[in-house]
């Protein structure tokens, strides 16, 4: 059997159309799940960026704690978390929210450090106060960089919350692991195209976002050529 037939049997099963383990189920439990963790990673990451980038300090601890959190297992923080704060939804969003926060946290950092500083002079020149400045614009500037952060984070997350179901939880990572313990490798395969069509989707989604957050005389440009 090839993996056509097995992607046949998958999607035809009557319980991948209805009830708890139908894909529509699975699809929806996986994306709050990455929601929830994207969420909590911006509320950390994204001011704490914004006001690295602007005043300039701590810069090189960023770099460095963005580089640090690549190298860390998700899986084995997902481990630690359990036998620190039990099974449940904390186990998982922990280590998706530490996978998630140093990419939305570089971007800020490089978002707003990448505004023109004649434009940010001049904006203290016409007597704004530098959270006006911040917010008007150097946050606008940045648009570009952060949301090219969150597409990397959103996609990052999409593929490894898969993870939850090591867990007992839900989502995608359901098929994944449940089709390997049964040998259900249709099961197995559906899974994971399914997480990949996600992740795609993310990108295209943030890609037709990024196209409207640039300014408008930089779109007209990509346009005419």
């Amino acid at each position: 059997m090839n993996w056509l037939n097995w992607l046949n049997d998958f999607f035809t099963a009557p319980d991948h159309r209805s009830g708890p383990d139908s894909i529509v189920h699975r699809v929806f439990e996986h994306l709050l799940l990455s929601g929830e963790a994207l969420l909590y990673a911006s509320l950390i990451a994204v001011p704490l960026g914004l006001l690295i980038g602007y005043t300039g300090r701590g810069v090189t601890a960023v770099t460095a704690l963005a580089g640090a959190a690549r190298a860390l297992p998700t899986l084995g923080l997902v481990t630690l978390a359990v036998l620190l704060a039990g099974v449940g939804d904390t186990a998982v969003l922990i280590p998706l929210v530490a996978l998630a926060a140093p990419p939305l946290l570089v971007a800020a950092v490089e978002g707003v450090r990448g505004t023109d500083p004649d434009v940010r002079d001049a904006a203290r020149g016409i007597g704004l106060t530098h959270p006006q400045v911040l917010w008007q614009v150097c946050l606008p500037s940045a648009a570009p960089t952060m949301l090219a952060g969150f597409r990397t984070a959103t996609v990052q997350v999409i593929a490894t919350a898969t993870v939850a179901a090591y867990v007992g939880l839900g989502g995608l990572g359901r098929y994944v692991i449940d089709g390997l313990a049964t040998r259900k490798y249709a099961v197995t395969v559906g899974g994971a195209l399914l997480v990949v069509l996600l992740a795609v989707a993310a990108q295209l989604f943030f890609a037709l976002l990024a196209r409207f957050a640039l300014p408008p005389g930089v779109r007209a440009q990509q346009r005419s050529r």
